[in-house]
């Protein structure tokens, strides 16, 4: 049974919440302020927690900080982060803390569910396709000292681990399995997300956003994730 971590000051949102959650079979944690949150992760019940919905609006410390401080502490944890305004700055700012997905308030319980259940997929282990999925040594590729292991699911540039949060590292799986090929980002957020409607492309920029600041020499120019103006996104290296 999965295990969420919701954080949300409003208890009646928090209480209908936490109600639908466990009907679909989930173990919620809760918790009304980002400092209990972040409390509660670093005790004994964080441990089972695979999965944050965070609202953006707290009491106190903010969404954004919460998320900032769940990324340093937890890169791993999915973090679908709530916003009840639909403001595209709140939008993005949350995106590039290090959010992977968002819902607007008030967010029906099935899209909360779909969403939940689309990145706790995000969070499995990549399905191995291709040559690597006989074993082959594609299993492991080196781009010019960015060192890509599909089957250990780890990446290392120049010899150090790079720790890529499930989204960000599926982004780079997508792409590097076809070197020079551009992929729009419909086709990364179908591919990656899950999203097959009322995708948002700010999810994906923001992704590569993240991961350029963690692969690249110089993220504001990329060797590695391309910019196709118009289109999408290529792999390289130059």
């Amino acid at each position: 049974m999965p295990h969420v971590l919701l954080i949300e000051d409003d208890a009646s949102v928090r209480d209908g919440m936490e109600l639908v959650l466990r009907r679909h079979g989930y173990g919620v944690e809760t918790a009304a302020t980002g400092e209990q949150a972040l409390a509660l992760l670093a005790g004994e019940r964080g441990g089972r927690v695979e999965l944050a919905v965070l609202d953006l609006m707290l009491p106190g410390m903010d969404g954004f900080e919460v998320c900032r401080r769940i990324r340093a502490r937890a890169p791993k944890l999915p973090v679908i982060m709530l916003t009840a305004r639909g403001d595209d700055r709140d939008i993005v700012t949350g995106l590039e803390a290090g959010a992977d997905d968002y819902v607007v308030k008030p967010v029906t319980a099935p899209v909360l569910e779909a969403r939940i259940r689309a990145a706790l997929r995000r969070a499995e282990p990549y399905p191995r396709q291709g040559p690597e999925a006989r074993g082959t040594d594609a299993d492991r590729t080196d781009h010019a000292g960015l060192v890509i292991d599909r089957a250990g699911l780890t990446v290392t540039k120049h010899g150090a681990a790079l720790a890529l949060p499930p989204t960000e590292l599926r982004v780079l799986l997508e792409l590097s399995a076809s070197p020079g090929r551009v992929l729009t980002r419909d086709q990364l957020l179908a591919s990656v997300w899950d999203h097959t409607f009322l995708g948002d492309s700010r999810l994906v920029d923001a992704a590569v956003g993240r991961l350029r600041a963690k692969i690249e020499d110089v993220p504001a120019r990329p060797r590695y994730v391309q910019t196709v103006r118009g289109f999408g996104y290529r792999f390289g290296p130059l």
